[in-house]
């Protein structure tokens, strides 16, 4: 077993086995950053997991954190959800746009008709 078994093993060995992140859902978008909360004492965290945890010190998204480290997206999800799970990353939300108000755009419509 040379180079060839190498990138087949290692995504499997990364995750343990695991193909779905623990309770959360993170898509290619998702922005994540640090939570500023510790880990607990039993958190062993592998050295993909620091390296995630690291980058995520500024907010990024799934995608980008996948391309940083140079794993698969699926790998990469099931980390960031442990990450997530232990409390040490969260979800970045974004406020959600505000609709405009429907008097003001009857107003602009009717300026609109009269020219």
């Amino acid at each position: 077993m040379g180079k060839e078994a190498g990138p087949l093993v290692r995504p499997y060995a990364v995750t343990r086995g695991r193909t779905q992140p623990r309770g959360v859902r993170l898509d290619l978008v998702t922005i994540l950053v640090v939570s500023g909360r510790g880990a607990a004492e039993n958190v062993r965290l592998s050295s993909e997991h620091r390296r995630l945890l690291e980058l995520c010190r500024r907010p990024s998204t799934t995608a980008d954190l996948a391309s940083e480290v140079e794993l698969p997206l699926r790998v990469v999800q099931v980390l960031l959800g442990d990450l997530y799970h232990y409390g040490l990353i969260e979800e970045v939300r974004q406020p959600a746009p505000q609709r405009p108000d429907a008097h003001l755009l009857m107003r602009v419509l009717d300026e609109l008709r009269h020219l």
